[in-house]
């Protein structure tokens, strides 16, 4: 099974670092795994325009490509986001806008995925779990299974202290526990599912 890692920060830190951690622990696992980065990237934001309702196709010929592609091919997907004023990047935000296209075009593209959600705060209580609320939101909408870490420390997802820091997140051994959580319950899901 193949799991893509969507890093929705423009900067290689702690998101980038948290995100390839969880990708190392599935391929542990014995699950192929991708990674895409926004860094460095050039997404446009959904304009809206509807030129995917009639062409099947988002009108932007950019980055997008890449990630229309990996995400088709993807069995489970992992957005990590860090916060940006209480929820998810920009970056992250335009990946998701411009999934429409996708979606446009194959009704049933995400159907059935499974998806997971990881978020970077500055603070301890700095937005984590409404980010995370939106990937959920993002991913039952496309008809995909959302998995937490459930309760006792996970409740949403991975969520990380990052007091603006790499060295932050690395130190943050509450912030590892909730992806180990997580990433337990998201391959466990998986397997039992996807037979």
């Amino acid at each position: 099974m193949i799991i893509v890692g969507i890093c929705g920060s423009p900067r290689q830190q702690a998101t980038e670092h948290v995100l390839k951690d969880a990708l190392m622990l599935l391929e542990g696992q014995g699950f192929e795994t991708r990674f895409f980065t926004v860094r460095g990237k050039h997404i446009n934001f959904c304009t809206h325009c509807d030129y995917c309702l009639e062409h099947k196709a988002c009108v932007f010929k950019d980055d997008m490509q890449e990630v229309y592609a990996l995400l088709k091919e993807a069995d489970g997907i992992i957005f990590a986001t860090p916060v940006y004023n209480g929820g998810v990047s920009a970056q992250t935000k335009a990946i998701m806008d411009r999934c429409r296209a996708a979606v446009v075009g194959d009704r049933n593209f995400f159907k059935y995925k499974v998806g997971m959600g990881i978020a970077l705060g500055g603070d301890r209580v700095g937005g984590q779990e409404a980010a995370l609320q939106q990937i959920h939101t993002f991913y039952i909408l496309n008809g995909m299974v959302p998995i937490s870490g459930r309760f006792f420390g996970a409740n949403l997802g991975a969520t990380f202290w990052t007091k603006d820091t790499l060295e932050g997140a690395k130190q943050d051994e509450e912030g590892f526990r909730s992806l180990k959580k997580t990433v337990k319950k998201f391959a466990a899901f998986l397997n039992k599912y996807k037979q």
